[in-house]
């Protein structure tokens, strides 16, 4: 990995940079050691609003470049991130049944 700055990464623009620092991500060590989804769900929250879904993918598409260095478009993990987000919605209400018991 030769990313110096979050800039650096491939699909990592200024705007998600920002947004990025916002949640106390400032290197892309920090950025690698994060779960992709974790991270689009703070910025969702922390923004009180949902991101655009290509902002996730951005983020799965950076973790894959600070994993093995190979720059791939944000929009090749589209099939992958909505995978992740379906199984995320679908443990949603058994973790809150869960907490009710």
């Amino acid at each position: 990995m030769s990313a110096a700055r979050l800039e650096d990464i491939p699909n990592i623009g200024k705007s998600i940079a920002s947004d990025l620092r916002s949640l106390g991500i400032l290197t892309p060590q920090q950025l690698a050691a994060r779960d992709p989804l974790k991270i689009y769900l703070a910025l969702s929250d922390g923004m009180g609003k949902r991101h655009d879904l290509c902002v996730f993918y951005t983020l799965l598409a950076a973790q894959q470049y600070l994993q093995d260095g190979v720059s791939i478009p944000w929009w090749k993990f589209t099939e992958q991130g909505k995978k992740m987000l379906a199984e995320e919605a679908s443990l949603k209400p058994k973790l809150l049944r869960s907490r009710s018991l």
